[in-house]
C-alpha cells in the first residue's frame, strides 16, 4: 500500500485485508467461538463473587472507622478512594462491551442487553470480528482500545502508588494482572497490547476478554484494600487466641450482700511469651507517656503456661482482702523494644463459688468433642456431677489428630438450639445434691472448609504436580481443632481448543476420566474443580467454592 496519505476508501480496502488475512490465520471454528460464551459467564460469575466479598471488606472498614476514626479512619478514607478508581475503569470497560453488542446486534440489542447486562447466550453475530476492530483498534489505530490502555495503566500506577511498597506481594499480583506489555507472538513477531487482545477476534471472545480485563480490576482492587485493612493494626500487638474471662472482686458473697464481676473476652499471643513481673512499681511520665519500671531490683518472676498465661500461686495465711500487682512485659512488634503494662488486683481468701471454663474457646461447636473444665474449689472431682440441657456431657479428654486438649469433661452439643446450659452440682458428705450453678454457652456449628488439590485452592500449578495427585482435599483454616472434612463428589471442567469438558466424581478421588482430562492441559491452559460436596462433623453435605488453576 502507498506510504502517502490514503483516502477513505484506500483505509477500508486495507482493513478488509488485514481481517481476511487474520480470518484465514484464526481458522475459528463455530463451536470454539461458542465456547467463549461459557467462559463470559464463568467470568461474570467470579465478578459477583468478588463484588460480594471487596463490599465485606468495605463494611469492614466502615465498623473499624466507627470504633476508631483515628487510627483507622485514614486507611478507609483510601480504600474507598481505590473502590472509586476501580469503579471508574470497570464502568469503562463495560461501556465498550455494551458499544460493540449494540453495533453488532442492531434490530436485535434490545433481547441481548437488559439495563447495563449483556445476556451473551442471546448474542448472535458471536463471530463478527469487524465491530470489535473498527470500535476498539480504528481504521488510524485512533480506537478506543487506546484510551482504555491509558486508563488501566493509570488505575495500575494509583494502587501501586497506594502500596507505597509496603506490599510487594500485593504489588507484584497487580503489575502481572493488570500488565499492559506489547506480546510476543507464536512467530516471533510482537504485537502491541490492544492489537493482541483485540484485533480482528470474535465479538464473543473480545466481550469475554474485555469481562476477564474486569475481572482483573476487581481482582487488583481486592488486593490493595486487603492490604489497607491490614495496615490498621501495623504496630499494634497481635494476638492469635480469644480466652472467655471472668473476673470478680471477691467469690465469696454473704446472703444479703451483691456480688458483682466483669466479664470480657481476653486476648493473648502464643508465639510470645511474656514476662510478668510481681511487686511495687514505680512510674515516670516522659514526653507525655507513662513508663514503669520495677521497685525492686529482683523482682518476682511468676512461671508462663503454654498457652501463654502467668502461673501466681500464693499460699496466704490469714483471712480477709488482699492485693497485688506488678508488670507485664511484651516486645514491641515496631522496633523490638520491652513495653510494660501495669496491673493490680485483689482477692479474698474465703471459699469461692463454682469455676466452669471452655479450655480452647466461648462457643461449643455442633458434632464435635468440645474439652470443659468443670471444678468446684474444694470438692473432689469424684463427687461432681454436671449436666448439658442440649446433647451430651460426659468425662473424659479430647484429642484431635496429635493434639490432647486440657479439660477433664466433654461436650457435645446437638443441632436444635443456638445455646446450652451446663449445671453443676456435688455429692454432699451426708449424700444429699448442692447445687452450685447454671452456665450459658454459645452453640454453633463448625466453620465450613475450603476444597484445595496439592494444597492450593486458586493460582498455578505445573502439569506433572496436578497429574499426581490422588483427588481433593477439604481442610478448615485457621481452627482451633484439627476437624476433618471428606469430600464426597466433583467435577472437573477443562477448556481446551475453545470447548468445555467436564467429568463429575462420586467420591474424593479423580476418576480415570477426569485424568484423560487433566492429561490434555498444556502451559496457560485453564482447569476448574466445581460442584465440590463434603460431609463433616455434624453429617451435612456442603458445597464448597470451586478451585480454579492455571497451569505454568
Amino acid at each position: 500500500m502507498a506510504h502517502g496519505k490514503e483516502t477513505p476508501r484506500q483505509k477500508m480496502i486495507g482493513m478488509m485485508y488485514l481481517v481476511l488475512t487474520a480470518l484465514l490465520a484464526l481458522n475459528v471454528s463455530k463451536e470454539a467461538v461458542e465456547a467463549f460464551k461459557l467462559i463470559d459467564e464463568s467470568l461474570n460469575k467470579t465478578i459477583a463473587n468478588f463484588n460480594v466479598k471487596n463490599n465485606l471488606t468495605y463494611e469492614e472498614f466502615d465498623r473499624a472507622a466507627a470504633e476508631n476514626p483515628v487510627k483507622a479512619g485514614p486507611w478507609r478514607n483510601q480504600a474507598y478512594d481505590v473502590k472509586e478508581r476501580s469503579k471508574e475503569v470497570f464502568d469503562l470497560i463495560q461501556e465498550l462491551k455494551l458499544e460493540i453488542v449494540r453495533e453488532a446486534e442492531k434490530g436485535h440489542a434490545e433481547e441481548v442487553i437488559e439495563g447495563n447486562i449483556i445476556h451473551t447466550r442471546e448474542i448472535e453475530k458471536i463471530d463478527d470480528n469487524n465491530t470489535p476492530s473498527e470500535i476498539l483498534i480504528g481504521s488510524d489505530n485512533n480506537g478506543k482500545a487506546y484510551a482504555l490502555k491509558a486508563a488501566i495503566e493509570e488505575y495500575r500506577a494509583f494502587l501501586i502508588e497506594t502500596l507505597d511498597g509496603k506490599g510487594p506481594t500485593a504489588a507484584e499480583s497487580i503489575e502481572s494482572s493488570l500488565n499492559t506489555e506489547d506480546f510476543k507472538e507464536k512467530d516471533g513477531k510482537v504485537s502491541t497490547w490492544e492489537y493482541h487482545n483485540f484485533h480482528t477476534l470474535p465479538l464473543v471472545a473480545v466481550v469475554a476478554v474485555l469481562s476477564k480485563m474486569q475481572n482483573d480490576v476487581k481482582n487488583a482492587e481486592a488486593e490493595t484494600i486487603n492490604f489497607l485493612f491490614s495496615m490498621i493494626d501495623v504496630g499494634s500487638f497481635k494476638f492469635n487466641k480469644l480466652v472467655p474471662t471472668v473476673i470478680s472482686k471477691t467469690n465469696y458473697v454473704q446472703q444479703g450482700s451483691e456480688y458483682s464481676a466483669e466479664v470480657f473476652i481476653a486476648a493473648t499471643d502464643t508465639t510470645q511469651k511474656p514476662n510478668i513481673l510481681v511487686g511495687e512499681i514505680d512510674s515516670t511520665l516522659v514526653d507525655g507517656v507513662w513508663q514503669y519500671t520495677m521497685k525492686s531490683a529482683n523482682p518476682e518472676k511468676i512461671p508462663i503456661d503454654s498457652r501463654g498465661r502467668g502461673i501466681y500461686t500464693v499460699s496466704p495465711s490469714s483471712l480477709g482482702d488482699k492485693e497485688w500487682g506488678g508488670l507485664i512485659q511484651l516486645i514491641s512488634p515496631m522496633d523490638g523494644s520491652m513495653v510494660s503494662y501495669p496491673f493490680q488486683a485483689e482477692y479474698q481468701v474465703a471459699p469461692p463459688t463454682v469455676v466452669v471454663s471452655p479450655t480452647a474457646m466461648n462457643i461449643l461447636y455442633i458434632g464435635l468433642d468440645n474439652p470443659i473444665d468443670i471444678s468446684v474449689p474444694g470438692v473432689t472431682p469424684d463427687n461432681i456431677r454436671a449436666s448439658i440441657s442440649n446433647g451430651s456431657l460426659s468425662k473424659g479428654r479430647v484429642r484431635y489428630g496429635n493434639r490432647t486438649y486440657p479439660g477433664s469433661w466433654v461436650a457435645k452439643p446437638r443441632i436444635g438450639s443456638n445455646q446450652t446450659q451446663i449445671t453443676v452440682t456435688s455429692v454432699k458428705e451426708d449424700g444429699t445434691m448442692q447445687r452450685h450453678g447454671t452456665i450459658t454457652f454459645r452453640v454453633r456449628k463448625p466453620p465450613p472448609p475450603i476444597a484445595k488439590i496439592a494444597g492450593k485452592k486458586s493460582g498455578n500449578i505445573s502439569l506433572p504436580e496436578l497429574t499426581s495427585q490422588i483427588g481433593l482435599a477439604a481442610e478448615v483454616e485457621d481452627f482451633e481443632f484439627d476437624i476433618k472434612y471428606q469430600v464426597t463428589s466433583f467435577k472437573v471442567g477443562v477448556i481446551s481448543r475453545g470447548l468445555l469438558s467436564e467429568e463429575a466424581s462420586s467420591s474424593y478421588r479423580l476418576t480415570d476420566a477426569q485424568k484423560g482430562l487433566l492429561a490434555q492441559l498444556r502451559r496457560g491452559n485453564m482447569v476448574q474443580f466445581t460442584e465440590i460436596r463434603a460431609v463433616g462433623p455434624t453429617g451435612e453435605t456442603l458445597e464448597l467454592p470451586a478451585i480454579v488453576l492455571k497451569i505454568n
